[in-house]
Order: C-alpha cells, then structure tokens, then sequence
C-alpha cells in the first residue's frame, strides 16, 4: 500500500468530521466573530441607531467617555461587587453539595443529581419570572410560607433595585448545576487507596477534605470560579435587566443597554462592551495568573 493510498481514509474521516462540524462553525462565524468585529468597528464612530447613514470616524472618542464616565464606573462597581458576593457563594456551595451527593450514605442518587442539576437548563428569562412569582406578596409561597412570617420580605423585594440584594444573590444559586457536576466527576477521581491511607493514619473527616479533597479538586473548583466569574459579567443573572437604568444601582450590562436601546448611541455602547469585556478578560487572566499559588496540578510536578 502506497503513503498516498494510506492517507485517503485520514483524508476522508477529517473532510466528514469538518462536514459535520460545519454548522457550528458558520453559526460562530455568521452569529459570534461577525458581530464582534462589526462592535469594535462601530465602536470607532458616532453611530446614531436612528441615522446610521450619518454615521463618522471618531477614533478613540468613545472610549475616552467610557473610561471618564463616573456613571460608567459605578455600573461597573456594581458588577464586581455582585461577582464578589455570588461567585464565593456558587462556588462554596457547588463544592458542599458536590461532597453530600458523592456521600455512600446517599440514596437514589441520580435522581438528587438530576434534581439539582435541573434548575440550570432553565433559560434565565423564565427563571426571572418564576422567582418574581414566588416572592410575590400575598399569592408568592416563598414569601407567604418563610419570609413574610420571619420578617424577611424587605430583604429579597426586587423592588429594593440594589444589584446585590437578597434575590438576586440567592436566585444566582439557581445556576451551579454544571458547577456540581465537574466538582463531583473530581471527587469520584480521587483514588481511594489515598483516602485509605489518611484514615489508616488517623485523619478525621474535616483533615481529610481540607488535606486532600481540597487539593485534588482545586482544578475543578478552578473551573468552576471561571465558568461563575463569565455568567455574572455575561448578564446571566436577569432580575435587575430591562429595568430603568438608575446611575447608582444598575449593573454595567444594564448600562450598555440603556446607552444603546434607550439613548440609541450604537457607536458609544459598542465602546462601552469591548470595555466591558477587556475587563472582563483582565479578570480572568488574573485568576489563571493566580491558580499556580492554590491550583494543584499533577502534571506540573517534576
């Protein structure tokens, strides 16, 4: 058999593998590279969304307002300090639901799995109104059953308009399923003969998740803190969008979509997410930067 009659089946499988990927990859080009750099070309003009005709180069003018924008900044503190208190809190429970569920003890466990996974194939519109349902005064069970007879209701009102309140906080907990799901598939690869030899040696069950649960998962839990940090800033969490943009409480997305559905300045708002996502990605180089201090990897061990 000749080198050119053996390649012809590599050939064959790769031009069916591109065949069968192609549809993604004409949706990524078509619905995601296209309108990125359509974005950060507008986003060197004064594009008006009623005039677009009128539109002019304006080079870095929009991106000077952005940076100078107090009302900008503020967005943007509003959105780090939601990242600050919910990924901590998606990831601290990821982590302790991962370890109830791989428990021995646990009965019909991939039924529980199942359970706690489903909420997070919910689209996140639908997701907003359930929750508004179930806070609702008067006919909502969450605040007739528990809240309204503890005193709690003003805590979660969505009404309170702070991108930080109680709602939205604990409705952000209806999205850790995936989050679940990688942080148990790293606790069932932990070997058990290095858990054997921890009880062997007199550990007791907090040593043994702090003293090797922990490391051993800390990929997974890196994993898990990236996929958080991109839904929060992603504009995943839907309790506070398509409101009145308010220059004190609102949340950076909000502000794009006030600055290009509401003031139709499609050029400034264009500026305004690739600032938007620069930051973004400041964060999340900043986190891989800092997993070489806490992240425990084998194969980087000599």
């Amino acid at each position: 058999m000749t080198r050119r009659t053996a390649a012809r089946p590599a050939l064959h499988k790769r031009l069916w593998g591109l065949l069968l990927v192609s549809p993604w990859l004409l949706g990524l080009l078509l619905f995601k590279l296209t309108p990125i750099l359509a974005s950060l070309g507008l986003s060197f003009t004064n594009t008006f969304l009623l005039t677009p005709n009128e539109a002019q180069f304006v080079g870095f003018k929009n991106y000077l307002a952005a940076l100078t924008d107090r009302s900008g900044w503020t967005a943007m503190w509003n959105t780090l300090r939601l990242a600050l208190v919910t990924i901590p809190l998606q990831t601290g429970a990821s982590l302790f639901i991962a370890g109830l569920l791989n428990s021995r003890r646990l009965v019909w466990k991939d039924t529980v799995r199942m359970l706690f996974f489903l909420p997070s194939i919910i689209p996140s519109a639908a997701a907003t109104f359930m929750w508004q349902g179930f806070i609702r005064p008067g006919s909502g069970w969450l605040y007739t059953l528990i809240l309204g007879p503890l005193g709690l209701g003003e805590l979660i009102r969505i009404s309170s308009r702070s991108p930080t309140s109680g709602l939205i906080v604990l409705a952000s907990l209806w999205t850790i399923g995936p989050g679940i799901l990688i942080i148990l598939g790293a606790m069932q690869g932990i070997p058990p003969e290095v858990r054997e030899a921890a009880i062997v040696d007199g550990a007791t069950r907090l040593r043994r998740f702090v003293s090797i649960t922990l490391p051993m998962v800390s990929p997974a839990v890196f994993f898990s803190l990236v996929l958080n940090l991109t839904a929060v800033f992603g504009g995943a969490i839907l309790l506070d969008r398509g409101r009145s943009w308010n220059s004190g409480l609102s949340s950076y997305d909000n502000y794009i979509y006030n600055e290009l559905f509401r003031n139709f300045h499609l050029g400034s708002a264009s500026s305004l997410a690739w600032v938007y996502f620069l930051t973004v990605m400041g964060i999340v180089v900043l986190l891989f930067w800092s997993s070489k201090f806490w992240v425990y990897f084998p194969d980087r061990e000599k």
